[in-house]
């Protein structure tokens, strides 16, 4: 039996940034079932900082995160967090609904004519953008070098890693959480559900109520494009209905058909459909005639039902914290999304950059599911 302050279950980007910040003041383990940390979602992003992505909650974060990626505590990387790339949305037609809530939502983005989003993303189709809006602001995030930079900040302060170590059971006994796994019970008066699309597979272990959470598939195909020069300089480009998306990696372009098919918790593989339809989407966007992949691969993003991350207590379950249900948005929102977590679960004031963003806590806390 080992006891600890506070255990952390997933070693994905939020079980591990959460930690770190833990592991300053308590005596803290993480609980990881696969043999290394983030492989499931944590390892399988688009890598992009967008401000104007994701539901209010989810905006809050990321705009309060912006200092610390370009910014990062000495120590933390040696290389930069960020990379500026700029962002194109283009509304098609039949799109203007969803141009204005683009737009209510949206800070900093600047309209262009054709002409100027052509210049940045040469195979755009003529005709195809109604208007098209550029976002400045956002970039490529190095997703390895950040979760990296948290589990060794969170090993320099005392925190142990545990790996291989799938939860079995968990029991709540005299005010402790004892968490059963075939490498021993492990106990702590604090869990912290930081399990992703495993979240209410955990509460079940744990006996208490799930949220109604759902894991979705994202598929993304690589396509090279010969013939093109300056493709690791073009923008992300998407429609604003988000029905595909195109991002430069490595001289080649990932395209998706953005799809967030329902599936149970599982190791995420490219649907060769969804593939499909995203190829489809982008040649009709673009001038491009594509005519093979170069690969592909499949992550899982998990949701709320509201879409909103679930963070804090369980209004019925001692000591059994939730953080889960960030979305396709828990990387570019990590720092102020961890910082706030950990300040919940000590009970310590809220971040001031989170306060500045106006978050409304009632957006995320569990008590939201509970009637």
């Amino acid at each position: 039996m080992k006891n600890y302050d506070i255990i952390v279950i997933g070693a994905g980007i939020a079980g591990a940034s959460i930690a770190a910040h833990l592991a300053d003041s308590r005596k803290v383990a993480i609980l990881e079932m696969e043999d290394r940390p983030g492989y499931h979602t944590t390892g399988r992003s688009a890598a992009t900082y967008e401000p104007n992505y994701g539901p209010p909650p989810m905006l809050a974060f990321t705009r309060a995160s912006a200092r610390f990626f370009n910014e990062p505590p000495a120590g933390f990387a040696d290389a930069p967090l960020l990379t500026p790339r700029d962002s194109l949305f283009f509304m098609a037609r039949g799109q203007e609904k969803k141009t204005e809530e683009l737009l209510a939502f949206s800070t900093g983005l600047a309209e262009i004519s054709e002409k100027a989003a052509r210049e940045s993303f040469p195979i755009l189709r003529p005709g195809y953008a109604k208007r098209t809006f550029l976002d400045p602001h956002t970039g490529d995030m190095d997703v390895d070098l950040l979760h990296r930079g948290y589990l060794r900040m969170f090993k320099a302060r005392g925190g142990e890693v545990i790996l291989s170590t799938e939860v079995k059971g968990l029991l709540h006994r005299n005010g402790q959480w004892q968490v059963a796994s075939p490498q021993g019970l492990f106990v702590a008066p604090v869990v912290v559900n930081a399990s992703g699309a495993w979240g209410d597979v955990i509460a079940k272990l744990s006996g208490v109520k799930p949220v109604g959470l759902q894991p979705k598939r994202r598929s993304i195909g690589i396509i090279p494009l010969p013939g093109h020069d300056g493709i690791a300089d073009w923008p992300l480009a998407t429609d604003v209905g988000e029905t595909w998306y195109s991002k430069p990696q490595g001289g080649k372009l990932m395209v998706s058909s953005a799809d967030t098919t329902p599936v149970d918790p599982h190791d995420a593989y490219a649907d060769d459909l969804a593939i499909a339809l995203g190829i489809e989407r982008f040649k009709a966007a673009t001038t491009v005639e594509v005519e093979h992949l170069d690969h592909s691969w499949g992550g899982l993003r998990t949701f709320a039902p509201d879409g909103s991350p679930v963070i804090g207590f369980d209004p019925e379950a001692e000591g059994f914290f939730w953080l889960v249900g960030q979305g396709g948005y828990g990387i570019q929102s990590a720092p102020a999304l961890s910082e706030t977590a950990a300040a919940l679960l000590l009970g310590h004031p809220l971040p001031d950059k989170v306060v500045a963003q106006a978050l409304d806590l009632s957006h995320i806390t569990p008590h939201r599911f509970r009637n």
